[in-house]
């Protein structure tokens, strides 16, 4: 009799979990250096009609926008740190929820740091990264605890109990332009995050976007002929393309109408993948 109260008891406990888990809440997980993290100035038609089904789960404790961590919220930029600029991600899942079923949420997770190398989300090997690391980005680093991976992988493991994982994004390299091991580098940060989050790659693609291009006289242009080496090394890996996207005066900086229509191509990219 007691074997089977046990049973009864896993068996119900199994079935909350999987009740508490909403199928038709996408998740996707974002991370990079400055492009990632936003830029560019937010502006006031970037702030309204943001579709409640958009949402950002937030990374840090920001009092000055009254939000806190491991909490989801609207979209509403800044949806990097609390003071971060507009992101393709805010534009990713606003083009994607227009394309989605109605009973579909979107929910995003951005986890990044201006100016790093993607040495800095290296599982084993970050700790000598964040040692050499200038003044101005270790209080970045630091808001993440010290481990941008890490915290990025927190928080996944938070929003699976809301959601389901569907996709990652990166948008970095600048800080890597000429480096010919950068895929296999991604590749390392990707095979972390689907073992440490127990997903499959057939079920969770990287879609990695161009550095500014060249057509915008980008600085760092040269680095989008190794992101294209990307899918021979990942299988799963999709390149989304800068081309024609506006930047800054830096060149180096998409401008707002430039994360636009990069995150609109992010999402263009998710909804093929997701049979939309």
């Amino acid at each position: 009799m007691k074997v089977k109260i046990l049973l009864v008891l896993a068996i119900t406990a199994l079935h909350l979990s999987a009740f508490s888990q909403n199928k038709k809440f996408y998740v996707f997980l974002a991370f990079g250096q400055s492009n990632m993290e936003g830029a560019a100035k937010i502006e006031a038609s970037d702030t309204v009609n943001v579709n409640p089904r958009f949402k950002v789960l937030e990374a840090l404790d920001c009092p000055d926008i009254d939000r806190k961590k491991d909490t989801w919220y609207t979209a509403v930029p800044p949806l990097c740190r609390c003071n971060t600029g507009l992101t393709p991600v805010d534009y990713f899942g606003r083009h994607l929820l227009a394309n989605l079923p109605k009973d579909v949420t979107v929910g995003v997770i951005n986890v990044a740091v201006g100016g790093c190398k993607i040495e800095l989300f290296d599982k084993e090997n970050y700790q000598s990264y964040v040692a050499t690391a200038p003044d101005w980005m270790t209080g970045m680093i630091k808001a993440y605890n010290g481990n941008p991976y890490g915290r990025l992988v927190e928080l996944a493991k938070l929003a699976q109990k809301d959601g389901v994982i569907k996709g990652i994004l990166l948008h970095q390299g600048e800080s890597n332009t000429g480096d010919k091991t950068w895929p296999t580098k991604v590749k390392g940060v990707y095979t972390n995050l689907l073992a440490d989050l127990n997903l499959k790659a057939e079920n969770v693609p990287l879609l990695a976007g161009e550095v500014v291009n060249a057509d915008q006289n980008g600085v760092c242009a040269s680095m989008n002929e190794i992101i294209a080496a990307l899918p021979t090394v990942i299988p799963t890996a999709h390149v989304i393309s800068s081309k024609g996207c506006t930047d800054g005066p830096d060149n180096l900086h998409f401008d707002a109408a430039g994360y636009r229509e990069l995150g609109r191509r992010y999402a263009d990219e998710m909804l093929a993948l997701l049979g939309y």
